[in-house]
């Protein structure tokens, strides 16, 4: 379509692509349930029990309506650990920040364009299954900071191989190891899901994280990979590193602090005589 109306190809693309997601956005609205018992018209009644006990399960509570005095808004921005996971998703962001510059990296391999671009899609394609199985897999043992790590950690390898060596074959093994690590994404904000209880206090802190992380971290990102430091890309590939390691490092002091509220909620439990009640998922 290149030409096409006066616009050259890439803004077509930008256009049918922009489009589409919009119409898909603006039909989501209204495909989106807001709760199993209320706007969920082709569940049945077993069905609709089940999805309420299984947020009974993640968050201790089925009531939609349960709020504080104070406002979610100001319950996340007086609670540090909303803060400290914004930091952690922020690392992990720039360490996946080559997925901005995913042709570029593949073009270092030192086939045409053509077959460049070509080549970008299997690794897409394989983490697409790695997510649906890695996300199902973390669900069903009901843990999540391992899962994240295990991911990071294989983004780790890539990035060092990434420096060690320029050959073709090991190059785009790299490439298709760093693009499984998008599963921690995933994995993160589900986690950051269950770890939080109030509904409105959720839905603000999931907005903030996605914010700093997707919108603010992804801007310096983008200076992680400029056209100086190719084809090699070892200085990029150090900061990526350098930045899934601080991520790890963060999510295990956060997932700590979970384990110390599970602890304290344990023997509150045992000291008054009461029933188990809900622990947060580490």
């Amino acid at each position: 379509m290149d030409g096409k109306l006066g616009y050259s190809g890439w803004r077509w693309l930008f256009l049918i692509e922009g489009g589409l997601t919009c119409l898909i956005a603006a039909a989501g609205a209204h495909m989106i349930p807001d709760f199993p018992t209320t706007s969920v018209p082709w569940l049945t009644h077993e069905e609709r029990i089940l999805a309420q006990r299984r947020m009974f399960e993640d968050f201790g509570s089925i009531d939609k309506q349960q709020e504080t005095q104070k406002s979610g808004l100001v319950e996340v921005f007086s609670d540090w650990t909303v803060w400290w996971l914004a930091m952690a998703r922020s690392m992990a962001t720039i360490g996946e920040s080559f997925a901005n510059f995913f042709p570029t990296l593949v073009a270092t391999i030192g086939y045409d364009p053509s077959i460049t671009l070509l080549i970008c899609a299997p690794p897409w394609i394989l983490a697409m299954a790695t997510s649906y199985y890695v996300s199902r897999h973390s669900d069903a043992t009901r843990e999540r900071f391992w899962h994240i790590t295990v991911a990071l950690c294989g983004g780790i390898v890539s990035f060092a191989l990434g420096i060690l060596t320029m050959n073709p074959t090991v190059r785009y093994l790299s490439l298709l190891l760093m693009v499984q690590t998008n599963v921690s994404y995933i994995v993160f904000f589900a986690w950051v899901s269950n770890s939080i209880r109030e509904p409105s206090k959720r839905a603000v802190t999931i907005a903030f994280l996605n914010t700093c992380s997707t919108g603010i971290a992804n801007v310096g990102a983008s200076y992680l990979w400029p056209a100086s430091w190719g084809p090699s890309y070892s200085k990029s590939f150090m900061s990526c590193i350098l930045a899934y390691t601080t991520c790890i490092l963060m999510l295990w002091v956060y997932r700590s602090h979970l384990i110390r509220l599970n602890k304290k909620a344990e023997m509150e439990e045992r000291a008054l005589g009461l029933p188990k009640g809900f622990r947060f998922i580490t």
